[in-house]
């Protein structure tokens, strides 16, 4: 994936090699677009995808938003036989805990319209948790939901998939290159200069996710995100007995058992300033030690073999912004995924680029996701974000 640059033109040049980028090339090529390169300043899934928990989660407060990961998740099942590798895809559940009363009534209307969109979801007591999660301490728990086609896989492996399926497609990918600028002449996209020379093309699609506002701007492409640090730990294994992946947006926390064991987890942050930032806090580990153990007292003897960040690409609303600049022809943007980019991303890719080839998408309407919904208009706020 590093050297020259193989060709001075392609129909379609993606910046960004995570999961949309890398599954955006996939079904481009799937489709019939036999032009595609992807540009990626470091490697594959270097960037918010690598650095994710891996959780799929379909229970969603906004409609958009369930839709997507529906889609996503029929994708995420026939991804071993679609795309060719194991991702380690587990079908665990998600057990969302909510420790507010108000809360608990937004969880009754989100299950409502859930279950309207045709998930199959559950509503559970504290007495109903304990009785089917007997690890889980309920201490102060007024309700739960669970939904077992919600589940996780690994993001390298996924990022991984989908790159080496384009490739044999005749996609090129060029990790460890930049894209300086976008050429845009009387309105359109002609061209990137990256850090290994300039590159003709007809569309750019930027999937960069923390960078996005930024690459926008290469273009005169407003995109209103924003980038916060997230970050993350990982404990040494146990014996695997915790199938789903636990999350409460009041309790503000979120854990899931790897398949080898260890436990990922992590919380949010509302004090968190937007910027780039890497770094990692010994108050992250004591806050959410302290928390963790409270709930999930199995807990109180591992060690902390890990502890990284990543960013959360946030839009106003807490939906992705998807489309089409209605400014510069032939730039796209699929970003602001908002923390959940890794969980809809095969849904997104697949129509973005059903948009590209086709003209109009086939299997999940993303219109109202485009950045124009932001133009004085009142805008629903997904509410399940942590």
């Amino acid at each position: 994936m590093r050297g020259e640059i193989k060709r001075n033109h392609y129909s379609v040049c993606i910046i960004g090699g995570g999961i949309t980028g890398t599954a955006l090339a996939y079904f481009l090529a799937k489709f019939g677009e036999n032009s595609v390169s992807v540009f990626e300043k470091s490697y594959l899934s270097s960037g918010s995808t690598g650095r994710c928990a891996g959780g799929i989660r379909q229970q969603w407060s906004t409609r958009s938003n369930v839709r997507l990961a529906m889609r996503s998740v029929k994708l995420f099942e026939r991804y071993k036989e679609d795309v060719g590798m194991d991702i380690e895809y587990y079908q665990g559940g998600y057990l969302i805990l909510s420790y507010d009363e108000l809360e608990a009534q937004q969880f009754e209307q989100n299950v409502k319209m859930q279950r309207e969109e045709g998930l199959e979801v559950e509503i559970l007591s504290p007495k109903q948790v304990k009785k089917r999660f007997p690890y889980v301490n309920t201490d102060g728990l007024v309700v739960a939901t669970f939904c077992q086609t919600d589940g996780h896989a690994n993001p390298h492996k996924a990022v991984i998939g989908y790159a080496l399926a384009a490739q044999k497609m005749g996609v090129d990918i060029y990790t460890h290159t930049q894209v300086l600028g976008v050429d845009v002449q009387n309105g359109s996209v002609v061209g990137v200069e990256t850090t290994k020379g300039y590159v003709r093309c007809n569309i750019v699609v930027n999937a960069t996710g923390p960078w996005s506002r930024e690459v926008g701007l290469m273009a005169g492409v407003e995109l209103p995100t924003e980038s916060y640090r997230h970050q993350i730990l990982v404990t040494e294994p146990l014996e695997n007995f915790f199938p789903m992946m636990a999350i409460s947006f009041s309790g503000n926390f979120y854990m899931r058992q790897t398949m080898h064991g260890q436990f990922i987890m992590g919380q949010g942050d509302k004090n968190e300033k937007p910027g780039i930032n890497y770094n990692v806090t010994f108050r992250f580990e004591r806050e959410l030690a302290e928390k963790m153990v409270r709930v999930f007292p199995f807990l109180k003897n591992l060690r902390v073999i890990r502890h990284w960040s990543g960013m959360y690409n946030m839009s106003p609303d807490a939906q992705p912004i998807i489309g089409q600049s209605k400014i510069v022809k032939g730039y796209f943007y699929a970003v602001g995924y908002s923390g959940h980019g890794f969980m809809v991303a095969p849904a997104v890719a697949e129509a973005l680029a059903e948009q590209i080839v086709f003209g109009k998408t086939l299997h999940t309407d993303i219109s109202y996701l485009d950045v124009e919904r932001f133009s004085g208009k009142v805008i629903e706020r997904e509410r399940n974000v942590v």
